[in-house]
């Protein structure tokens, strides 16, 4: 149960990439409500991505396995620090399109 908190990290992580870039796409200057939406959702399915990474890492942590921890650990920081930095940039950029 506990491993599929990777796999709804990982995708709500490209959930989190698809939604700027669909509004990217899909660009029309009257539809800025639409860009709200998916930004919230964006950052959001960012934010609840790296809660499960926390949440895993508790129960590594719970669990005592020390070992998988210390072998994760690295990674996740890395994944975490791509995910959420691309996230902030794939909104930033539609932000920018979008007020222009």
């Amino acid at each position: 149960m506990m491993g599929l908190l990777n796999v709804g990290s990982l995708i709500l992580g490209i959930v989190a990439w698809v939604l700027p870039a669909i509004s990217l796409l899909s660009y029309d200057k009257t539809k800025v409500k639409k860009w709200l939406v998916f930004s919230i959702l964006s950052i959001t399915a960012c934010a609840l991505a790296l809660c499960f990474q926390i949440i895993y890492n508790y129960h590594l942590v719970k669990i005592q396995d020390w070992a998988a921890l210390l072998d994760t650990t690295g990674a996740v920081v890395f994944a975490s620090v791509v995910l959420l930095s691309v996230t902030v940039l794939l909104n930033a950029i539609t932000f920018i399109k979008t007020v222009k």
